[in-house]
């Protein structure tokens, strides 16, 4: 989706004024936002999720977007509007580590949904979600990454998630993805993530991630002392 059909879109909302029908909020014990109870955004300000000052844009590749979502205890995000796939990684909630969580929402395509989410604490509320506003790949074998030796915990039309576990000094093969990928450190640690022109990304903390453009080959290496563990996720596009 370009920038102009987004705009319009964002116009759309505005002008229609969104209602909310269901509201969202986070358990401790939950991999997926888990809806709750309806909320009344009438004479609220409604934005579009990219809008969303608490969804903060790191990284934007074409039609896909990293969002660094934060809230601070006792803060809550503006009402905001799903209007693509999203796939989520849990770091954590206000009662503490998720470790990486991985869970997703393809419906928002079809179905777009108003909501927003608050954080009663005592810790930081963080995730990091990829947002595809391609149109999907129904084939599901046709690009999968060379090299990796693992199965995706999730793969559907608009996105695949590997989870790795790496013991001190392991080191992946060489892969390979056919689509841009995000490798995002789950578990305490330290990892590098090499790329094709030798430059190397040193992760340190869970929340940590790195980028890799579509058709780069790396490797993953437990450059510390500790296992540790790094989800993959892919937008497939």
């Amino acid at each position: 989706m370009n920038n102009v059909n987004k705009n319009n879109k964002l116009n759309s909302f505005r002008t229609l004024g969104i209602t909310a029908v269901l509201g969202l909020s986070v358990f401790a014990t939950s991999t997926f936002l888990v809806p709750a109870f309806a909320q009344d955004f009438r004479g609220q300000r409604i934005v579009q999720i990219l809008q969303e000052p608490r969804h903060r844009t790191v990284h934007n590749d074409d039609d896909v977007y990293l969002l660094d979502v934060q809230i601070n205890p006792g803060d809550s995000t503006l009402p905001h509007t799903h209007d693509a796939a999203i796939l989520y990684t849990f770091i954590s909630n206000g009662e503490g580590p998720l470790y990486g969580r991985v869970s997703g929402n393809t419906e928002y395509v079809e179905q777009n949904f108003t909501h927003a989410v608050s954080n009663p604490g005592p810790n930081l509320f963080r995730i990091l979600a990829l947002t595809n506003y391609g149109t999907g790949i129904p084939n599901l074998s046709n690009d999968r990454p060379v090299g990796l030796n693992a199965e995706p915990e999730v793969e559907n039309e608009w996105f695949r998630s590997y989870r790795i576990a790496l013991d001190a000094g392991q080191e992946t093969q060489i892969h390979t993805h056919v689509n841009p990928s995000v490798i995002i450190q789950v578990t305490e640690g330290e990892v590098h993530v090499s790329r094709e022109d030798g430059i190397t990304a040193e992760l340190n903390a869970m929340g940590n991630w790195a980028w890799r453009d579509a058709g780069s080959a790396y490797t993953i290496v437990n450059s510390g002392n500790t296992p540790v563990e790094v989800v993959v996720n892919e937008a497939r596009r």
